[in-house]
Order: C-alpha cells, then sequence, then structure tokens
C-alpha cells in the first residue's frame, strides 16, 4: 500500500522502507528550533540530563530565533534573551538571530523560511505550536515540549507516532476576495478544534496550488488550531523554486504515493465559499462575514506568523488605499525583511507603509506583538476589555491581553475592510 507524504517523511527519516499509521519509531531531526518563550527552560533540562558542559548533537542544526517578547522593557523577557545570547555563544551556534543586531529577524516560523531552515522532505522539530507552519514546504513539522526538546538537542533524534492522515481538497479557482484564511477557518469549522488531534492535515486541489508560498503558510500554520500533529501540502515548482532561493543546501522532495490511504477526505468547492471569520473565543466558532457584519469593533490588527507577511498586507492594502481607519488599527510585520518590503512594495505608485500611514494606521517593529498578548507595555496588546478584529491565528480568551476582551479572527481582507468600517465588514464591498 502507498503512503502518505506524512508517512514518506517519517519512514526516511527513520531508516525504514515504510511506515504505518500507529505505528511508534525513532526519528532523526533535520532542524531544532526554539525562541525566547521555550529556550530557557529548553536549555536548563539539556543542562541538568546532559551536563553543564555537553554540546548539542549538530551545532549546525539547532537554531535560535528570538521573536515573542522583544520589543518590552519587562525584566523577565530581557533575562530570556539574555540566556539565549549566553548559550548560543556557549556553544558557537552559527544560526542564532540575536535582537539588537543585524542579524535579528522576528518571527521564527516566517524567518526560518526566509533563512532556508524549511526544506522540503526532512523534520522540523520546534518548541512553539505554530512550527508546523514549514508543512507548506513539504517538510514534516511540529511543535514539542521544552524536554523533547531538550532530547532532541542532546542527541538529534526523536521518538513518535506515525499520525494517521486527513485530506482536505479544494477544488476550483480561488475567488480574489478569499484568502488562506478563510480556508482554514473552514475547515476548522468543519471538523472542530478537536478534530485533527494528533493526525497529519494534507492539503490539495487547484486551490491551494494557485496559492503563493507565503498564503500556503498561513493555511498550514493553522492545522494545530484543529489539534493537528503536522500539516502539509506535496511540494510542486513553486516550492522548488522558493526553496532553492533560499538555501544552497540540498534537498530532496518528496512526494505522496499515488495509491496513499487517508483517515477521511473532505472535498470543498472554492466557487462555493466566502468570508469568514472565527467568532470569540475558539479559532472553531465559525460564522460567515456577512452573518456577524455591522458588529461594532474597538481595534483592529494585522500580524502575527498568520497575518503579517508581505502578501497580507499588499491585501490590506488594496482596501486601505485612499481612505481612512476608524478604529485604532495595528500593523506589524512579522520579520525585518517584510518590514523592509513595506518600504518598497508599491499600490498605484504609493509604498504599502505610506498607504497604512496615510489610513491612520500604527506599525510596530517586527516581532509576535500581541498576537500572544505579552507584557503589558507590548504595542497593540488588548488591555481592555475591547473587540477586536485579527490576522492573528487563536482567540482563545486571554491570548490578546485582557480575559474578557473578544477576539474575531479573520483575513487580513476582512481586517481592513472593517477598519476602514468601523465595524465588522465584508471585504467584497471594497473588491467589487
Amino acid at each position: 500500500m502507498g503512503m502518505t507524504l506524512t508517512e514518506k517523511i517519517l519512514a526516511r527519516a527513520a531508516n525504514r522502507s515504510s511506515v504505518c499509521p500507529g505505528e511508534t519509531v525513532w526519528v532523526k531531526a533535520d532542524v531544532l528550533m526554539t525562541h525566547d518563550v521555550c529556550g530557557p527552560p529548553t536549555i536548563g533540562i539539556f543542562h541538568e540530563q546532559f551536563g553543564r558542559s555537553a554540546k548539542v548533537w549538530d551545532r549546525e542544526k539547532v537554531v535560535i530565533i528570538p521573536d515573542h517578547y522583544i520589543f518590552t522593557k519587562d525584566e523577565k523577557a530581557r533575562r530570556n534573551v539574555e540566556t539565549l545570547r549566553t548559550f548560543a555563544g556557549e556553544q558557537r551556534l552559527p544560526h542564532y538571530y540575536d535582537p539588537g543586531t543585524k542579524r535579528y529577524k522576528g518571527v521564527c516560523h516566517i524567518a526560518l523560511a526566509e533563512e532556508g531552515h524549511t526544506r522540503p522532505g526532512e523534520v522540523l522539530f520546534g518548541t512553539d505550536s505554530h512550527t508546523c507552519t514549514a508543512g507548506a514546504f513539504g517538510e514534516f513539522a511540529t511543535g514539542i515540549g521544552n524536554t523533547e526538546a531538550a532530547f532532541v538537542m542532546g542527541t538529534g533524534t526523536l521518538w513518535l507516532r506515525v499520525p494517521h492522515t486527513l485530506r482536505f481538497v479544494f477544488e476550483g479557482a480561488l475567488p480574489p476576495y478569499l484568502m488562506a484564511k478563510d480556508l482554514m477557518l473552514t475547515v476548522i469549522g468543519t471538523i472542530g478544534v478537536d478534530g485533527g488531534t494528533y493526525k497529519a492535515l494534507e492539503f490539495d486541489g487547484d486551490g491551494v496550488y494557485s496559492l503563493s508560498m507565503e498564503e500556503r503558510m498561513t493555511l498550514v500554520n493553522m492545522t494545530i488550531e484543529a489539534g493537528g500533529k503536522n500539516g502539509l501540502i506535496n511540494p510542486d515548482q513553486v516550492t522548488i523554486n522558493s526553496v532553492a532561493a533560499k538555501t544552497k543546501k540540498p534537498f530532496q522532495a518528496l512526494t505522496r504515493d499515488a495509491d496513499a490511504s487517508y483517515l477521511k477526505e473532505y472535498r470543498f468547492d472554492c466557487r462555493a465559499l466566502e468570508p469568514v471569520v472565527a467568532k470569540p473565543s475558539s479559532p472553531d466558532h465559525h460564522a460567515t462575514v456577512r452573518s456577524v457584519s455591522g458588529v461594532a469593533i474597538d481595534r483592529a490588527y494585522l500580524g502575527s506568523c498568520t497575518g503579517g507577511k508581505l502578501t497580507d498586507f499588499l491585501a490590506a492594502a488594496r482596501v486601505m488605499n485612499g481612505r481612512r481607519v476608524k478604529v485604532n488599527t495595528f500593523v506589524v510585520p512579522a520579520t525585518t525583511e517584510i518590514e523592509r518590503a513595506l518600504e518598497t512594495a508599491k499600490i498605484d505608485g504609493q509604498t504599502l507603509k505610506q498607504i497604512f500611514e496615510h489610513a491612520g494606521c500604527v506599525i510596530g517593529p517586527p516581532s509576535c506583538g500581541a498576537c500572544l498578548g505579552g507584557p503589558l507595555d507590548t504595542l497593540g496588546r488588548l488591555n481592555e476589555p475591547m473587540v477586536c478584529i485579527s490576522s492573528t491565528s487563536r482567540n482563545f480568551p486571554g491570548r490578546m491581553g485582557h480575559k474578557l476582551a473578544q477576539v474575531y479572527l479573520a483575513s487580513p481582507l476582512t481586517v481592513a475592510a472593517s477598519a476602514v468600517r468601523g465595524v465588522i465588514t465584508d471585504p467584497r464591498e471594497f473588491l467589487a
């Protein structure tokens, strides 16, 4: 019987000819990533279990990208970064992206791709639930705990169960008013936040392969919001070209077998879908934008690993160009590379930065920003029980700050349209 893409990657990583769902196997890691939230405890466990003078299994394969709490005066946050800096120096790690220097990048999931650390056919472990983002490149990528990460740091291997695979096929061309966020919120609304628990979520169909790599990253990123172990897309020429432009390291893309077996398959007609939101306070509180149109908002937020990429800002700028926002609106680029692109990418002769500034938005420095709430001085944090529409990935109570705040998740197009009107608004009103 043929194998799914997840099974083929894990079989290779386990040095096996094949694996089956439910089997437990030892696999070799190609990359271990950590950041300023989970890095310090991971390092502490590593030292405790392997010794204070122990060295990581392969310093070329350990990537540390501080990104969560960077632009804050909070002493604990600054101490975490100092711990990473010291460890990277002791271990002579070549892939440490230090805040306050030219090497600083921003959001780890986007930075991994920009720096060529996400490659088809490989295994990526990360101490962040959205590590699954890298599955957009045909890679097995999953979030792990600090103890597991410390073990990988010392041995380069990890014991895991091969997940069953769910397949999601988006048929037909994608209309211009839909974005990857709409597709994924539809998936989560269909199967629920536990519908993909410890499953591999594989995305397929014309609608998926018409997406840019940035949009594919958004789609796969929210696999974890459905409980998924990992998400992924079979690599095509777009994938190969994108990765080849970022790294000279050789890689071998794997693809699923034609007779691969799936636990269940879901099919969606892109032409029948419409812009959607996830209502407070769960990503599976699915609703069409039309059904909540007119709900008053206090704030709009564009940023994070799902909503802070150049594609996201190009979409939002299409709506905001020549208009003013009616609520406080924050624009937070995911990385320094995207921050620079805001000053060069143009619509109708204006840079995106000019469009956002003329619209009345506040543009912040590249980081995770207020997606995870963060210290009280985090730009855009919901410090009061306000209503926010956001392009981020999670809307659990307290996720962006105040526990009583209400967060609607939506595509950048819908966030921008809502910011301009001051109420939740269908982006088709601006794109007709």
